[in-house]
Parts: structure tokens; C-alpha cells; sequence
């Protein structure tokens, strides 16, 4: 998946006489990365940037990457060949273009970027972004910078907050990172290395950029991390706090609508998450909580650090104390040394959880991480017959979760402009598009709607009253 991002300001009073330059911001993978390059083109909106959304016009083409998916690596490189050659294009016309790779494959690569793509000029990691405006300039004076240290200075104390103009243009659904970084080391996962340890953000800090966004026009507010519910703090009461805490705190907030959080670790499902879950209103009643697998071979190996029994207790704790939750995972097929029965516990998991969503892949190799030197490797057919029969089976899931929904009334979030003439899309308490006519000076209200029907990807809706 990719995104572009673009910066939405103006050129500041006076500066009429030289040309404002241009960004242009792909974004690749995860929500982290969506919410990294908003603060990024924050950071140069100060240096008198501005947004264009036609590559050929950018003074500046930034990547920000992303390394889970499959050749993630090689599909950076492929885009760099492209924009290399762009680049030479508009040299020949006198016009300069500076390329940059941000992300974890920035992170992981590092000056290999610049030796196999010697039209970049600057790589830079996830964790010393706030310092992208310096390097930039570095760049533009000659030099090929490459910043993959990890900062020992808080990055978030030093972005500039979003002006609300700019918050306000990016819609009434924000995301707010809260955590990075991971310690758990699972077997195939890069996180470790190309995003660092687990990190938390303070308790102060994160309430104000909240307190920004909702008072920007911000409805609802995503709580982001590796392992988002790992986050902790000391709060404004003395006390250690998790999570939880967290989230009721920020409940409290005035105009604050809904709040959602991801990505989880089972581990990290403590007791006050679980309990926020039955007494916040606020809190979405959906939850994203990665398995993997179902065997406990699979997941020792994978060192999750869990057993599938452990896994289902917890779903039925949480499930006790909010019924109405939707479940969502992830699962890799086809781990080194996964047997047909490995494989069928994997099965017997899913039918007995009930997911809403799920993302699944096939196994491929990272460099670097333990699961790599794993001997056992499951043949690419084997992989592929597996995957194809644990989709259906999810898919059939999900499409029985949206059949379910029908005739339902919820509250919805009016978010942005549908597909279709008078169409707006909001999201389901459960995180599924919803489609429904309305206004669309009705984006940020919540209304009273009806499922009527299921679609394979998304709900419709009719307003009640």
C-alpha cells in the first residue's frame, strides 16, 4: 500500500519574490508511516516547502518506506530507478530535485542506499526525522547525508505541532503515535532493528498533541505504536500508568468523539485495557490483536511468547467484558518448519475466535532476523495452497461479521466525501467503511444510521430520523 502525502500550506508573507519549493511525500506501509510523514512535511513547512501532488513539479521527492512486506527493499529501488531518471531529466532543464528515502528500509539499508542508488541524496530513519529540515539542507549544498542513528534527544519534542489549518485539511480522524519500537524480537520481524527499542512517549506531551487535534476539529484519534498497548508513563497523579490510563484520560477530553488504538501485542493486554474496554463509550469496541499462528510449535519458534490456549483465554476475557467487539489479526503461513498439522491448529484457532478482519501472508525471509537462518523452509506451493485455504476461511468470516451488521443501527462518524454524487463515508464502530447520502457539510457530525447492506469490503446505510 502506498500513500502520497502532501504538505498543505503557503508560502509565508514576502517571499513572493523567489518560488516557494515543492515536496512531494510517497508513503508506503503502515499507519506509523502515514502519521511520520505528516509530522515530517510539518517540520519543512517551516523552511517555506509546499505541497504539490504532481511528482514532475517536486524540488524535493521524499519516500518514506516501509520493511514487513515481502521486497520491500527491492520495490524502494525500483522506485529510485524511476526517479533517477527524472532526475537527469530535469537537469538537462536547469532544475534541480533532491530525492530522500526515509523508513525502515532507510533504516535498514543505510549507505547501502546511496551505493546502489547514487542519484539519492539523503537517507534518514525513523527515529531522527525532526532533523529532516538540517539534512535537507545538507543535501542541497552538495553533500549525500545518511542519518540512521538513533537519537538519543526526543524527536517529538522537537516537530513543530500541525497549525489547525493544516490538521484541519487532513480530515476529522487523526492518528497520534504514542509508542515505537519494539523488544519482543518475534523471529521473522524486522521491527527490532529498523525501529529500535520499545519507546514510550510522556503522558504531557502526548495529551497536548491531542488536546491540538481536537481542537483543530479532530473527532477521533487512533492511538499508534509497534506495540501500542506495551506504552507506559508516569501520570499527572504519581502513579505508573498503562494504556489504559492513558485512554481514560484522554476520554475526557472535550469534543474528543471516539477513540481506537493499534497495534497490540497479547502480552501487553493488561488488566486496566481489558477494564477500559467495558466502561469507556469512546473506545471503539474493535480491537487488533496479531496471533500469527495457532500452533504452539509455530509460535515458540516464532517466539511470541504465547501459547494459542493463552491467546483464546484472553479474547474470552475481553470478549466478556465487551460483547459487542470486533477482532481483527494477523497470520503468517508457511513459518520454517510448519507441518500440516502446524498448519490445521492454525485453522482450528480462527474458526474458534470468529475474526471481522484479518490480514495474512506467506512467509518470506528477512535479512537479519533469526527466521532467516531457519533451515525447514516450506516450499512456495506448499505456502500458496495454504494461504489460499486460510483466506477463504477468513474471508468468510468477515463476510458473515458484515452480513451480521445488517439492520443495525450505530452511530456514525461522518468522515469524507463517497464514491458516489450526495454519498458520505464514515467508519463502523468496528472500523468498516459505512456509505450513506448525506451533506457534505456533515463531515465531522455523528448521525443515527441503519445497515441496510453488506458489500465485500464495505456497509450502506440509510439515516434514521
Amino acid at each position: 500500500m502506498t500513500q502520497e502525502t502532501a504538505l498543505l500550506t503557503t508560502p509565508a508573507a514576502g517571499d513572493e519574490r523567489t518560488p516557494a519549493r515543492k515536496v512531494f511525500v510517497k508513503t508506503y506501509g503502515c499507519q506509523m508511516n502515514v502519521y511520520d510523514s505528516d509530522r515530517m512535511s510539518d517540520a519543512l513547512t517551516r523552511d517555506g516547502y509546499v505541497s504539490t501532488d504532481v511528482l514532475e513539479d517536486a524540488d524535493f521527492v521524499l519516500l518514506n518506506t516501509c520493511h514487513i512486506r515481502e521486497k520491500a527493499a527491492e520495490k524502494v529501488y525500483s522506485e529510485l530507478g524511476r526517479l533517477r531518471d527524472l532526475k537527469k531529466a530535469k537537469a538537462l532543464e536547469g532544475r534541480e530535485m533532491v530525492i530522500g528515502v526515509a523508513g525502515c528500509v532507510a533504516q535498514a539499508e543505510g549507505n547501502e542506499i546511496l551505493r546502489r542508488a547514487p542519484a539519492v541524496d539523503l537517507v534518514i530513519g525513523p527515529t531522527t526525522y525532526h532533523r529532516l529540515p538540517e539534512a535537507l539542507k545538507r543535501a542541497r549544498n552538495g553533500e549525500r547525508v545518511v542519518q540512521t542513528d538513533y537519537a538519543v534527544e526526543d524527536k517529538f519534542e522537537h516537530l513543530p505541532a500541525p497549525d489547525k489549518a493544516r490538521t484541519r485539511a487532513r480530515g476529522v480522524t487523526a492518528f497520534l503515535t504514542v509508542q515505537e519500537g519494539c523488544d519482543k524480537f518475534c523471529t521473522f520481524c524486522v521491527v527490532p532493528y529498523t525501529r529500535g527499542s520499545e519507546v514510550s512517549r510522556p503522558v504531557a506531551q502526548i495529551l497536548s498533541e491531542a488536546q491540538k487535534l481536537v481542537e483543530a476539529g479532530v473527532r477521533e484519534i487512533t492511538l499508534l505504536g509497534q506495540n501500542v498497548n506495551a506504552w507506559h508513563g508516569l501520570g499527572p497523579d504519581g502513579r505508573e500508568w498503562g494504556l489504559g490510563d492513558l485512554l481514560q484520560c484522554l476520554g475526557d477530553i472535550e469534543g474528543l468523539a471516539r477513540l481506537r488504538y493499534t497495534t497490540s501485542h497479547p502480552r501487553d493486554m493488561d488488566d486496566s485495557l481489558i477494564e477500559a474496554h467495558r466502561s469507556m463509550p469512546k473506545l471503539m469496541p474493535y480491537l487488533h490483536l496479531p496471533v500469527q499462528a495457532g500452533s504452539d510449535r509455530i509460535l515458540k519458534a516464532m517466539n511470541r511468547r504465547h501459547t494459542a490456549a493463552e491467546y483464546l483465554a484472553l479474547i474470552e476475557r475481553i470478549r466478556a467484558v465487551q460483547p459487542d467487539l470486533a477482532l481483527s489479526g494477523d497470520f503468517i503461513v508457511g513459518f520454517p518448519g510448519e507441518t500440516d498439522e502446524d498448519f490445521e491448529d492454525t485453522i482450528r484457532l480462527i474458526e474458534a475466535v470468529g475474526y471481522a478482519q484479518a490480514f495474512s501472508f506467506k512467509y518470506s525471509t528477512r535479512p537479519g532476523t533469526p527466521g532467516a537462518d531457519l533451515d525447514d523452509q516450506v516450499p512456495e506451493d506448499v505456502k500458496a495452497k495454504r494461504l489460499e485455504r486460510l483466506q477463504a476461511l477468513l474471508f468468510s468470516q468477515q463476510r458473515a461479521f458484515a452480513e451480521s451488521c445488517v439492520g443495525r443501527e450505530i452511530d456514525l462518524l461522518l468522515e469524507k466525501p463517497g464514491r458516489m454524487p450526495g454519498q458520505l463515508v464514515g467508519r463502523s464502530p468496528w472500523l468498516q467503511p459505512v456509505n450513506v447520502d448525506a451533506k457534505a457539510s456533515q463531515i465531522g457530525d455523528i448521525i443515527k444510521v441503519r445497515i441496510i447492506k453488506a458489500g465485500n469490503n464495505s456497509l450502506f446505510a440509510e439515516m434514521i430520523g
